[in-house]
């Protein structure tokens, strides 16, 4: 019969791998212990129940009842003992079990089990998690020395100036701030350092040690152009660590230790701090004034293109035609048929007598304008082709289609020199410069790219737009374009694309922009509404809203394409109301009626 629990399977009792008499007496050992009074200290209740009855090895008889299988059979049926005739029992079976090879038991009071285990549990919750950790004196030196060679090693090569030691070495050094060293610097010899109002050599050459040290104050300058530099809560922060508690000497800020370095103007310029950027004052421009509208298509005017001699100017349109018109008077000169679909790109070559069209058929025509005939298909878009644009120095032909990519053709042969893919959508845009990269494209993708004309491959993607991008022209006279999306248009820098600004305002689907050697950008929307733009600033200086033609819906209102004609004393737009508008500038307006409302802000440009 067990005297107090289960057998084998109680808590207190593990699988018996080992000889009897060990786990009898240790177990027995492990009761006493609990029930019996030991130091003077009582028990703590009732004791855990330990296998004591002879069952731990089943091979092993008790005294009690038998061999340990019978007892295990019904362990359940027998009542259990009380404490006092446990104890009792247990010296007997202390007797019983001498015929076996006993071990020494080590016996611990109850005191020393209670407290280890206090222990154990005060070590493992003891710990504060959220305390910081203390610094670490030598990781900190070589943490600031790490960061003083990042973020000022581009100067610390640079001399500092020669000072009359013997006049002001020794006041300074006597000074409240001598006692104080720039932690990157202990430990370690510095041959230059940037003088502030920590330790410095007197001169280049000179390393810095404890005799050759001196300290300066910082001049009012250095210490302006420092709290132009530092934002304020820093400084505060810096003022507020270097302070001791309570003290009152708080006139030198800690983050004067930044480096500024006096005198020398020509090394010196690069440390000093910059002024904060302001927009700069736009060139005045003249307002745009709408004074022709001409009518004739019989669908939306998708695209239109000036011919180089200025004499007149085509535009293709959803009627599917292509119609010449008369600059200067504004009649209808000739119509072009051919394409099936509407016609969405239109230019004339300066090389040669002809004009080259492309539509949402497919089709790329070459047309001969002594015959009027198309002479030259070009085949191999997959889709509608949206534009096209031709290199100013060679002979050569770029479309874009929806088919996600650009094509280079030889003008002559038709033959397709280069399929330009990379684009995941449909490429809006394409246009081609003389220098390098020859030609840029835009796509519903959201992303231009510059390409490589040679290779046929990508020089630069640049992803910065968050919407398609249907619009991209190049600057006449800089080495910039700039691109139009719904979100921003954007100003880059040949030849890495490197972003130059936004011009944000225009809020609309932006379908057009052009450019002319003034520096007056001209966006046109599918909303029809048109904003022109200082080039330099991004300053929008005039917003147009033309009337619809009468007769059509005002949902008809939209810009698709804009062109300056080749004096730039003309703009002509190509719109959805199925007309053709012609804007000139206000030959009356001057700075007094017309002034720029320009109010000098520090810039907020976003940094993509």
């Amino acid at each position: 019969m067990p005297l107090l629990g289960s057998s084998r399977h109680d808590l207190w009792s593990p699988p018996c791998q080992q000889p009897c008499s060990h786990h009898r007496h240790s177990h027995m050992m492990m009761v006493l212990a609990l029930l019996t009074s030991i130091d003077g200290v009582k028990p703590l209740g009732p004791a855990p129940a330990a296998d004591v009855s002879g069952d731990c090895c089943p091979d092993c008889p008790s005294e009690a009842g038998g061999d340990g299988e019978a007892l295990r059979g019904n362990w359940g049926q027998q009542p259990p003992l009380a404490p006092a005739d446990g104890a009792k029992r247990l010296g007997q079976e202390l007797g019983a079990g001498s015929r076996c090879e006993c071990r020494e038991v080590q016996k611990h009071s109850v005191h020393t089990l209670v407290f280890r285990s206090l222990k154990r549990t005060h070590d493992m919750f003891v710990a504060d998690n959220g305390k910081p950790v203390p610094l670490d004196e030598e990781s900190h030196k070589r943490k600031m020395a790490i960061k003083l060679r990042n973020e000022y090693g581009p100067v610390l090569h640079m001399p500092t100036l020669k000072e009359n030691f013997k006049e002001k070495g020794p006041q300074n050094a006597s000074d409240s701030y001598g006692h104080k060293q720039y932690p990157a610097n202990q430990g370690q010899e510095v041959e230059y350092l940037v003088t502030g109002t920590h330790p410095y050599p007197p001169g280049p050459g000179v390393a810095l040690t404890a005799d050759t040290k001196i300290q300066r104050m910082p001049s009012e300058s250095a210490a302006q152009s420092l709290a132009v530099a530092l934002p304020s809560s820093q400084a505060r922060a810096d003022a507020n660590r270097a302070a001791p508690a309570g003290g009152s000497d708080r006139s030198q800020p800690a983050g004067m230790t930044l480096a500024v370095m006096e005198g020398g103007n020509a090394k010196n310029s690069a440390l000093m701090a910059k002024k904060a950027p302001t927009m700069p004052k736009p060139q005045w421009h003249p307002p745009w004034k709408l004074y022709r509208v001409i009518s004739g298509h019989l669908g939306w005017v998708r695209c239109i293109a000036v011919e180089p001699g200025n004499q007149w100017f085509v535009t293709g349109s959803a009627d599917r035609t292509i119609k010449i018109w008369d600059l200067a008077s504004g009649k209808l000169k000739l119509s072009l048929t051919g394409h099936i679909s509407t016609v969405r790109g239109v230019i004339v070559s300066a090389r040669s007598p002809y004009l080259f069209s492309c539509g949402e058929d497919k089709q790329v025509k070459c047309w001969d304008l002594e015959y009027n005939k198309v002479i030259r298909h070009y085949h191999g878009h997959l889709s509608a082709v949206y534009g096209l644009d031709l290199h100013p120095t060679i002979d050569v032909l770029v479309t874009c289609s929806r088919d996600s990519t650009a094509r280079i053709w030889d003008v002559r042969t038709k033959a397709s020199v280069h399929t330009l893919s990379g684009h995941t959508n449909a490429v809006a845009t394409v246009r081609c410069q003389a220098a390098e990269p020859q030609i840029i494209t835009g796509s519903h993708d959201t992303t231009i790219r510059l390409w490589d004309l040679v290779a046929g491959k990508t020089r630069v993607t640049l992803t910065n737009h968050k919407k398609s991008v249907r619009a991209v022209v190049l600057h006449p006279r800089h080495y910039t374009f700039a691109s139009g999306s719904p979100d921003n248009i954007k100003q880059w820098k040949f030849p890495d694309g490197s972003f130059i600004q936004n011009l944000s305002g225009h809020n609309a689907i932006i379908n057009t922009l052009t450019v002319n050697s003034d520096g007056v950008l001209v966006s046109g929307a599918a909303n029809g509404t048109m904003h022109l733009w200082d080039w330099r600033t991004g300053y929008n200086f005039q917003r147009v809203h033309a009337a619809v033609q009468p007769g059509s819906l005002d949902s008809e209102s939209g810009i698709f394409a804009c062109a300056f004609d080749q004096s730039e004393s003309r703009l002509l737009t190509a719109e959805a109301d199925k007309t053709i508008k012609v804007y000139r500038e206000d030959e009356t307006a001057t700075e007094e009626t017309h002034p720029v409302s320009w109010k000098p802000e520090i810039i907020k440009r976003k940094r993509f």
